[in-house]
């Protein structure tokens, strides 16, 4: 990753993305905003915090997290850190989007991309959306984006995901964009009072360009 380079994604063969250009070098940052078809990807921002706390707030989003439904001020502590935009060099750094509807001009919910291994170039995705936005796509057109930010710009080699077993919604979310499942680990987790099961899902560099190479 060392150098600049200046990533211009306008494949018509690959998802449908109007306009991303980020400028990127060794110590430098990822600069969105990046547009889709639907939704505007952008930092997060203070102003947020409202929109956020109507998404993390909610039983129904936070039922299969690790953490319960939060309070103001627990979103507020989250979202500090979570609008720095680092360069993903180092272990467990996490880049974080928000999702922006732009017809609606309203937050849908949040793409995180984390470098989990430098050495091995490993990266894990993360998504978290209003159910009011669920159902329409909208998830899967914001991650395809952000897989094309860990394989062509942050040049990883492997990029997982997962989710509690009964989280049919996000392992289905996976699948569409191309993860294949490579675990079921049954019980290997305590959250929230019970066992529960972990589904892994990954995606190597070559499987998402045949993929898109491919794609109708």
């Amino acid at each position: 990753m060392a150098g600049a380079l200046l990533v211009q994604l306008q494949d018509s063969t690959m998802p449908p993305v109007n306009s991303i250009r980020s400028a990127w070098r060794s110590g430098a940052q990822l600069s969105p905003p990046i547009e889709t078809e639907r939704l505007t990807l952008r930092t997060l921002r203070k102003s947020d915090l409202e929109q956020l706390l109507a998404i993390q707030s909610r039983p129904d989003v936070a039922r299969y997290l690790y953490w319960e439904p939060r309070k103001r001020e627990a979103v507020q502590q989250w979202l500090a850190p979570a609008m720095a935009t680092p360069a993903l060099e180092a272990d467990n750094q996490c880049l974080t989007l928000a999702a922006v509807e732009r017809e609606s001009d309203r937050l849908a919910g949040t793409l995180s991309l984390f470098l989990r291994s430098l050495e091995h170039q490993q990266g894990e995705i993360g998504f978290i959306f209003h159910p009011e936005f669920q159902g329409r796509g909208l998830a899967a057109e914001g991650a395809r984006v952000v897989l094309r930010l860990g394989f062509e710009v942050v040049q990883l080699h492997r990029i997982f995901g997962h989710c509690d077993g009964r989280n049919l919604p996000s392992a289905r979310l996976m699948e569409r964009l191309g993860m294949r499942q490579e675990a079921k680990l049954i019980q290997n987790e305590w959250v929230k009072g019970e066992w529960t099961d972990d589904w892994i899902y990954a995606i190597l560099d070559e499987e998402w360009r045949q993929a898109w190479r491919t794609r109708p």
